[in-house]
């Protein structure tokens, strides 16, 4: 009953929060005569931060059009490789780089980005495609929101999120690079080894694992402790629902990103408390650039999607409680996982110093477990100062650890 409490609140509020919006305008908007009163200023912040606070939020688009090479700028476009039920494959297709040369333009390294099923859409990585778009042929994983999915379309376990992994990179050819951020890092290292285990010809040339719960018994932090401190019988009976009638997914089982998005504001509930007075503040004083980077940042961020419930559960036993991949008892349809067998994959880590979600070590646990890499074939690195968005966007992610991972690329390109 809780999703239908959840759609049967935002269907009140909608009305309240286009008026909020709305109230908002007559207060600031030049034209009206409303917007010349002493307190204008102040009433139009208040209210549009109750329709911030109150509105739905949809899925955000890339809006990548285009991007800059030294001084040339080239056109993106958006191009669907392959559709699957709970995935799509993203193309960031360019215009040629020297349309007027004769000479060809030299060919650039693919590189498969595995964005989190965790609760964001894959747009939350933008500034990783972004960065990475103006000298790399790159592709992305996005993920469907669950209870767009019709339940015609069967389950999706976490065994199929490693075999849709594998189809993809399968599809883009062996000189391929995989990236993954956060949660994917477990499934694409299990996609990878079981590749090597099986000698497949298609492996990637490197893989780069970003912040993700490899072993999570290192540095556990209040994400993990709440999987080992709940009994797997507390996540069935406390935060799976079926999706209600009025989406495509109806009777669905999934774990509602309503709930993940409760989850995350309460891992942090003063940050965001102070986010939002700083922006009726800047609203206030007329700091419309930063009035509007709140914006962004939170339109991404309150814009969450559903999981399948079986993959959710899943995850939450055989990586939060039951650790199988550290302890190598990892079975994915009869076939064990066996990060040892990796020979030929360079690995690159990255760890942010301050992240709250995966702690210090966690992924760079992948390197005890892929003892069959060479040491010249393993890179780490520990991002000083930086917290667990910081990895993937942000400054700190353009200055300090884009650079490493297209060094690293470069250099694990045979």
């Amino acid at each position: 009953m809780l999703y239908q409490i959840h759609e049967l609140n935002r269907s009140f509020l909608t009305p309240f929060t286009h008026w909020a919006a709305a109230s908002s305008k007559f207060f600031s908007n030049p034209a009206s005569p409303l917007s010349y009163g002493p307190y204008s200023q102040k009433i139009a912040a208040a209210y549009e931060l109750v329709y911030r606070l109150g509105k739905d939020y949809e899925k955000p688009q890339f809006n990548i059009d285009h991007v800059q090479n030294d001084d040339q700028v080239i056109e993106v476009k958006e191009e669907k490789i392959i559709i699957k039920p709970f995935c799509t494959l993203v193309h960031f297709k360019k215009k040629a780089l020297n349309t007027k040369s004769t000479s060809r333009a030299p060919k650039q390294k693919k590189i498969l980005i595995v964005a989190p099923l965790s609760g964001h859409h894959a747009t939350l990585l933008r500034d990783t495609v972004k960065s990475l778009l103006p000298l790399h042929d790159v592709y992305i994983t996005d993920w469907t929101d669950a209870r767009m999915v019709p339940l015609s379309a069967g389950p999706f376990h976490l065994h199929d999120y490693i075999y849709y992994v594998q189809e993809f990179i399968r599809h883009l050819g062996p000189q391929l690079h995989v990236i993954s951020v956060c949660q994917p890092t477990v499934p694409v290292l299990a996609a990878i080894s079981l590749m090597a285990t099986e000698k497949d010809p298609a492996l990637p040339c490197t893989m780069t694992m970003m912040g993700g719960p490899i072993d999570p018994r290192k540095s556990p932090t209040q994400v993990n402790n709440l999987a080992t401190e709940k009994k797997f019988s507390w996540f069935e009976n406390n935060v799976i629902y079926s999706v209600p009638p009025s989406y495509p997914g109806f009777a669905r089982k999934v774990y509602p990103g309503f709930l993940q998005h409760a989850g995350f504001v309460a891992m942090n509930p003063d940050r965001h408390a102070q986010s939002h007075w700083d922006f009726y503040e800047h609203l206030v004083t007329g700091d419309d650039e930063s009035a509007e980077q709140h914006r962004k940042f939170y339109d991404e961020y309150n814009a969450v999607l559903d999981l399948p419930a079986e993959y959710y559960l899943e995850t939450i036993k055989t990586v939060f409680q039951e650790f199988r991949l550290p302890q190598g008892t990892w079975d994915v349809e009869g076939k064990r996982v066996k990060p040892q067998d990796i020979r030929t994959v360079a690995l690159f880590t990255v760890e942010g110093e301050l992240d709250d979600i995966s702690g210090a070590g966690q992924t760079r646990a992948a390197h005890d477990l892929c003892t069959g890499l060479p040491a010249n074939m393993k890179e780490e690195y520990v991002a000083q100062g930086c917290g667990h968005y910081g990895i993937f966007s942000g400054r700190k992610w353009r200055d300090l650890i884009c650079p490493r991972v297209i060094d690293f690329i470069a250099r694990h390109s045979s």
